[in-house]
């Protein structure tokens, strides 16, 4: 007694892996894209605690500058402030809620200052 495999199918989902057969294409995942800083030449003056356990940080995104010159537009708006602070990308960070003095700074420096967030 023989079984005939011949008609058996196992559908289209299933291939043999032998070389030379094709396996289906693998599905590529999605990539997160940041999010996209909008583009209307206001500088933006927001708070975060993400990724900083709770201590939040007064984040100045916008500033159209050459990385040389936020480093030193950051310096100055840290010695305003009294705090620390850094320079990542394009992005100024600066220790505590700072955002009314900055706001108020940056706008006497000439910008158009728009707060983020709440």
């Amino acid at each position: 007694m023989s079984i005939d495999l011949s008609n058996f199918d196992m559908g289209p989902e299933w291939k043999q892996s032998t070389p030379g057969s094709k396996l289906p294409p693998k599905k590529k995942k999605k990539q997160k894209q940041p999010p996209k800083q909008k583009n209307d030449g206001a500088v933006r003056v927001g708070r975060e605690t993400k990724g900083r356990k709770g201590a939040g940080v007064t984040v100045i995104t916008g500033i159209p500058s050459h990385p040389e010159g936020l480093k030193q537009i950051a310096k100055e708006l840290k010695q305003k402030c009294g705090t620390g602070g850094t320079v990542k990308g394009n992005v100024i960070e600066i220790q505590g809620d700072q955002r009314d003095l900055l706001v108020q700074e940056l706008s006497s420096r000439g910008y158009t200052v728009k707060r983020a967030g709440g």
